[in-house]
């Protein structure tokens, strides 16, 4: 990679991250609309961790693979490029055809494809900002990602809510009962998913390798068998940050699994005490959740610029654990709320820890991975996201009406109680700091805010 990497101003930042705000908006319209699209198609409630299992699987293969064969790419377009234009368009075809799925076999299985897509346009995007800034302006562009990631998610929450004010009827659906609704912002999902994606391609062309590098590269073996012998080779050779921070994310994503599933279930619940599918009360905690989720994700997107003096003065680890405190405290308030405007509250600690858990994870962790291997370790870093997940799938179901009384609320109680011990464990994290560049590097401290 170049030496000298040239210091971009903010909105050349924002113009590197705006393809992450329609990937985004894909994972929004996931955790807001797949588990009552599940439900309009006749899934048990208990059994609904497991018809989420095509996320955490697809990551834990797709990601690091991806991450390894990107950091071999010499290709003319550059070695992430390729990748976040076919993730890029497999996820628009995906998201078109999920909302006109009869069957429940067949909305899992394209959620196996749009899954495989994101994290194949994800993944190199993560090792893009590594690889396009210098190190310090690491915490801006990660936390920039977060910014999108906040803004991405609000809309796509939020886009069946708007359309309601524009006229569409909430209570107009289809055959298999799917709201129009719906079917509508995962149209609206697929266009933002090619566009911002083509936008940033355009307006960010990645740097030229060094000659050595590129040599460096070339010289490598090919083949896939060389691939997963890299993948093995790096994750025995973890920093010790890395390995500091996976029981972090076990808490955190185990929780934050717990929730976008049972949230919607848990508002039914409490406040329109039904969770029949059919009726009128599960349509408004659908359009609740829609209003909740997107005004966490709004709190996160003004969070994530926010937090970045915060995070350079006091460190990503201490403000990574107040982040997750001020979460775990709001899952633990919600299922006591009885008045729909107070859910507002706690979801300024979410969205505070979801801005935080976008952005200041990669922060710690960009200054203890060598540079030629960013791709690998982004992958393998988020194996510690999908992790979790699968941990989730595979238990929650088992205890759910043993432990947790067959009650969506309780579930989100859990989550709660996970965050708060996730808050605990990242103050035990040992940072290395990111290593400033030679001579360049000391023109780039004062990154804007």
């Amino acid at each position: 990679m170049a030496l000298h990497k040239p210091h971009l101003s903010f909105w050349q930042i924002v113009n590197m991250n705006i393809g992450f705000f329609g990937i985004q908006f894909s994972f929004g319209l996931q955790q807001s609309s797949m588990s009552p699209i599940y439900k309009y198609l006749g899934a048990d409630e208990a059994s609904l961790p497991y018809l989420w299992l095509a996320g955490p699987v697809t990551g834990l293969l797709v990601q690091p693979l991806i991450g390894a064969m990107s950091d071999r790419t010499t290709s003319r377009w550059g070695r992430r490029t390729p990748y976040f234009l076919i993730g890029a368009i497999l996820c628009s075809l995906g998201l078109l055809a999920m909302p006109f799925s009869p069957v429940l076999w067949m909305a899992a299985g394209l959620l196996w494809i749009l899954d495989a897509a994101n994290n194949v346009t994800m993944e190199p995007y993560r090792a893009f900002v590594s690889d396009r800034l210098a190190p310090a302006q690491h915490s801006l562009g990660f936390l920039t990602q977060s910014a999108f990631t906040g803004l991405g998610q609000t809309l796509a929450y939020l886009t069946p809510s708007l359309l309601v004010g524009m006229g569409l009827s909430r209570d107009a659906v289809n055959s298999h009962h799917i709201p129009y609704t719906v079917i509508a912002a995962f149209l609206i999902g697929a266009v933002f998913s090619l566009a911002t994606v083509l936008w940033t391609v355009r307006t960010t062309p990645e740097l030229p390798l060094e000659p050595a590098e590129l040599e460096r590269m070339r010289a490598q073996p090919k083949g896939w068998r060389h691939t997963l012998a890299e993948i093995g080779d790096a994750i025995r050779h973890m920093p010790p940050t890395m390995r500091q921070l996976a029981l972090v994310k076990l808490f955190q994503w185990y929780a934050m699994f717990c929730y976008w599933q049972y949230i919607m279930l848990s508002l039914s619940t409490t406040l329109f005490h039904t969770t029949d599918p059919a009726s009128e009360g599960f349509r408004e905690a659908g359009l609740l959740n829609g209003q909740i989720g997107a005004f966490y994700n709004f709190i996160a997107f003004v969070a994530a610029f926010a937090l970045v003096p915060f995070t350079r003065r006091y460190g990503p680890k201490l403000m990574h654990s107040v982040c997750l405190a001020l979460a775990g405290a709001g899952m633990l308030c919600i299922p006591l709320v009885q008045t729909p405007a107070l859910l507002f509250l706690p979801m300024v600690g979410i969205g505070l820890a979801w801005a935080s858990m976008m952005g200041n994870p990669y922060v710690m962790l960009a200054g203890s991975i060598p540079p030629e291997r960013t791709g690998v370790y982004m992958g393998i870093f988020n194996m510690f996201i999908v992790i979790p997940m699968i941990i989730q799938i595979l238990t929650l179901p088992l205890y759910y009406h043993a432990w947790l009384d067959g009650n969506p609320e309780n579930v989100i109680r859990l989550a709660g109680g996970l965050l708060l011990c996730g808050a605990v464990a990242v103050l035990f994290v040992k940072v290395t700091a990111a290593k400033a560049q030679p001579e360049a590097g000391a023109a780039m401290v004062a990154a804007p805010h």
